[in-house]
């Protein structure tokens, strides 16, 4: 089970990297060397104020924003959330100052959009410094096909049919595109701007891409930018995150009501005019970079470790073959299908909580209390609520005029390893009235 996880995680401390498949033109030590030493930004994905935290083995401050406080206080009890961490906590870093906490530049974006929450600060005081392992959503296929088949009692026969169908329809219908992926991974070089044009198309028919899509794009943004305000955070060791932000924002007009990359899906054109408005200088590279790094992200992410990518087609490729082949991205595809199950709140705690408490197990095995998002350390970063050697103290916040936060009231509550309610979230909203995931709703 353990060997899922070490997959999932990306170590930010070392230079070991993952092994290679055959086939490919370029390792991930090969990318890791060229985005860490050929952009501008790419000393910040060792070198950053998160991660010198988390090694230094100081107390760890984080901030949550929330519009449960009420409850929280009454209940006495704080939940974990599935999402990209899958069973956390979710925070962003603060920093501590003479005159009080500073957020990091991810909290005070929230801050400023998340108006109509509440702040809780965090202490958190770990036994030993953290390990630099970040979890990357996009590489939990493997444990969402697991997770699946180990608990498809659950599900009539006549839905465990249905997910098989619709996962390999998408597959199907998109396989000349997941051909060229692999291809392009493999030395092709398919003209850039009509791949993203390709790339585009196919998303809504296969929507994890449109994931994919969005954090090679993030990526560049953060790593190539060379603004003033990418520099004065870089200065304090930060990603700018306000580059994705204005992204997702600009491309999907529904995005801030629901947070939903399924729908990220720019053309050529319309990319080159998203990329401009944000930093003009950008736009001329990003079709090639998207076409280069999505293209081996793809491969690397979806393929079975033992695979030939340039072996791999996806015509007719059935659910047996795709299990064999190609298990995390049959396990990413089974993911979403199930989350448009009418029973799937009834079947939330039975898959999505088994998956946070092996990622709880996970980070105590190796010591982690707080894990971060690991598709790039940005500044995503969560609370292990299970981890046992960690002391926890939690504050309300007062926020003053120059952004600083300031504990206030400190609250007795227990960490709970377990979900919150479906029907509390963004996902669950969609889940219960049955509205489509891209439905206007209040956000979590």
């Amino acid at each position: 089970m353990f060997s899922d996880w070490d997959d999932v995680h990306t170590e930010y401390s070392s230079t070991g990297e993952r092994a290679s498949l055959a086939g490919l033109t370029a390792t991930e030590g090969d990318w890791r060397r060229r985005l860490e030493h050929d952009t501008p930004g790419g000393w910040l994905l060792r070198g950053n104020s998160m991660l010198e935290t988390l090694a230094s083995g100081r107390p760890i401050y984080l901030m949550h924003t929330t519009t449960a406080l009420d409850a929280i206080r009454t209940s006495g009890q704080l939940y974990q959330a599935a999402g990209c961490l899958v069973g956390s906590l979710y925070c962003a870093p603060l920093f501590t100052e003479p005159s009080g906490l500073r957020p990091h530049n991810l909290g005070s974006y929230l801050l400023e959009t998340k108006q109509d929450r509440r702040v809780l600060a965090f202490e958190i005081t770990p036994d030993d410094p953290t390990p630099l392992k970040g979890l990357d959503y996009l590489r939990l296929g493997r444990v969402h096909l697991r997770t699946y088949l180990d608990h498809r009692s659950f599900l009539t026969d006549r839905e465990c049919e249905g997910l098989h169908q619709a996962a390999t329809d998408r597959v199907h219908a998109t396989a000349d595109l997941l051909d060229v992926l692999l291809a392009n991974a493999c030395g092709t070089r398919t003209p850039a701007d009509k791949f993203v044009d390709r790339l585009a198309c196919a998303i809504p028919a296969f929507p994890f891409l449109g994931y994919l899509y969005f954090e090679v794009l993030s990526e560049y943004l953060m790593l190539h930018s060379t603004s003033r305000q990418t520099k004065e955070m870089a200065e304090a060791g930060e990603l700018n995150n306000r580059l994705y932000k204005q992204l997702a924002f600009s491309a999907v007009a529904t995005m801030d009501r629901l947070f939903d990359l399924a729908l990220f899906h720019p053309s050529h054109t319309t990319l080159l005019d998203l990329i401009g408005r944000i930093e003009p200088t950008l736009a001329a590279g990003v079709a090639e970079y998207t076409r280069n790094r999505l293209s081996h992200q793809f491969a690397c992410i979806a393929l079975d470790a033992d695979q030939d990518a340039a072996s791999v087609t996806f015509q007719g490729a059935d659910f047996d073959t795709l299990t064999a082949t190609a298990p995390s991205l049959l396990g990413q595809l089974l993911f979403r299908e199930m989350r448009t199950n009418p029973r799937y709140p009834q079947l939330f705690p039975v898959f999505e909580q088994t998956k946070a408490l092996e990622a709880c197990a996970y980070w105590n095995a190796q010591g982690i209390a707080t894990p971060f998002n690991g598709t790039i350390p940005k500044g995503e970063i969560g609370i292990n609520l299970a981890y046992p050697k960690a002391r926890h103290r939690v504050w309300t916040a007062d926020i003053s005029a120059d952004g600083l936060l300031h504990p206030d009231e400190e609250l007795d509550v227990t960490l709970i390893p377990r979900l919150t309610d479906l029907r509390s979230t963004a996902l669950g909203y969609a889940a219960f009235t049955r509205q489509p995931l891209n439905a206007p709703h209040h956000s979590e």
